[in-house]
């Protein structure tokens, strides 16, 4: 087994490929996406697929999140540690789309798509997700601040977290 937690299968073998998790991550979170697009009515090709199907997908996923995301009219609106449950809605956590959203856009131009048309790197996913962590951050509380890159010539120090795609 490689370093990267692939093994490397020569020839016509059989035996199984053992990949990493990240590469797991990105085949089964691929073949999701690309069920989801089958179970469409009518279905939609991936050659057709655009940043609307992506944000549609990912509005999809939110019945499946864990998330708690206080709406602005319950009491519990902006505490981090909230004292009791409420009925507020589960949502998918900001994290875990950003870490989909990034898994997808390097399966789909692994599958032949292109960068210039890769509908993950689209500038209205990029926007669906700072609003997401911005909502999210707000509802918990936790006041969400962009964070400055420094100035220094040659050398371009980033204190944010954040993936950027570009």
């Amino acid at each position: 087994m490689s370093s990267s937690g692939k093994e490397i299968v020569e020839g016509g073998s059989t035996s199984p490929i053992t990949l990493s998790r990240y590469e797991s991550q990105k085949r089964r979170d691929w073949n999701t996406f690309g069920q989801y697009l089958n179970n469409q009515r009518p279905p939609i090709p991936l050659s057709h697929c655009n940043c609307n199907h992506v944000l549609e997908f990912l509005r999809y996923l939110d019945q499946f999140g864990k998330t708690k995301v206080h709406l602005q009219g319950c009491m519990f609106f902006g505490q981090p540690e909230p004292p009791a449950p409420c009925t507020c809605p589960l949502r998918q956590a900001w994290g875990s789309l950003d870490a989909l959203i990034g898994r997808l856009r390097a399966a789909y131009e692994e599958n032949g798509g292109s960068q210039e048309t890769n509908p993950f790197a689209s500038s209205a996913i990029r926007v669906y997700l700072r609003e997401v962590r911005e909502c999210q951050a707000k509802a918990r509380g936790i006041p969400y601040k962009k964070k400055k890159k420094s100035t220094s010539k040659g050398h371009d120090e980033s204190t944010s977290s954040t993936m950027h795609f570009s």
